[in-house]
């Protein structure tokens, strides 16, 4: 299952954890969105300075490799 952690510089916002099996990131206009079958899930614009990193469990690294 697709997951990404959105982590903040300290003091900018809460870290978020957002996971979905139909989950996609995509990058629009200075935005990073994560989008599933309904939509938008999350929009973090460029300027916040936040990370994203995608975390797979043991289980995807397997079925990739």
């Amino acid at each position: 299952m697709p997951r990404y952690l959105i982590t903040y510089p300290k003091g900018q916002g809460e870290d978020i954890l957002v996971e979905d099996a139909r989950l996609e990131l995509r990058l629009a206009q200075g935005w990073a969105v994560l989008d599933d079958q309904h939509g938008v899930c999350l929009a973090v614009p460029s300027h916040a300075g936040a990370t994203i990193t995608r975390i797979n469990e043991p289980d995807d690294e397997r079925a990739e490799g």
